[in-house]
């Protein structure tokens, strides 16, 4: 496998080990403004906050639907996957820049900077759903990441969990890499060049 010039990766499920935590919220909010979709938690996944308010909730619920999210965010913990700073560290030993593509807003960013330095010091980027016009599954949001980069998408790695993602990845051409971390592998096989369990899985394969 031929190393990238640039890394691109999604947040939530791919970095941190969230993702059961926000389908326990979104269940929570859902279940206090009902939409009427099946599995509404796991069909949003990928999506931004303002992209799922306008879609299956009612202009006068946003404000406290924002609310709720925000005091479980805040009180939520972060936990960082395992093999992902071995990853990181191979990645800045290697002369790679990385990048942070994510339908999350600034201030949760802003929380998990205050929180987690050392990993966020990982990252030469961070693209947020401030920084798009379009997100996900359009390509907008990785072709500004690797803009950000300097790089050209078509010669970065994007690392997503979600079919948005992957989508938006190979829209922008890059070579995509799904984590089986939130969807089922024989869902994920034709949507990415890679299926892997975990990031640092690929050390060797681009050493090989």
């Amino acid at each position: 496998m031929t190393k990238p010039a640039g890394a691109l990766f999604d947040l939530d499920g791919v970095l941190i080990d969230t993702e059961g935590i926000y389908t326990d919220i979104w269940k929570d909010i859902e279940s206090h403004f009902p939409t009427g979709i099946p599995d509404f938690a796991h069909v949003i996944k990928g999506n931004t906050l303002p992209r799922i308010l306008d879609t299956y909730f009612r202009p006068e619920d946003h404000a406290e639907i924002r609310h709720m999210l925000k005091e479980r965010e805040d009180a939520m913990d972060y936990p960082v996957f395992p093999g992902v700073m071995n990853f990181l560290h191979y990645l800045a030993d290697q002369g790679i820049p990385a990048a942070i593509v994510t339908s999350s807003g600034d201030v949760k960013m802003d929380l998990i900077t205050k929180r987690e330095p050392a990993f966020m010091a990982c990252f030469k980027a961070v693209i947020t759903d401030s920084k798009v016009e379009h997100s996900k599954p359009h390509p907008d949001p990785y072709i500004k990441g690797a803009q950000a980069l300097g790089v050209d998408p078509r010669q970065c790695m994007v690392f997503e969990d979600s079919y948005s993602g992957l989508e938006a990845g190979r829209a922008a051409g890059a070579t995509v890499v799904a984590l089986a971390t939130t969807n089922p592998r024989d869902t994920l096989t034709d949507k990415a060049d890679l299926v892997i369990d975990r990031l640092d899985e690929l050390i060797g394969a681009l050493e090989a």
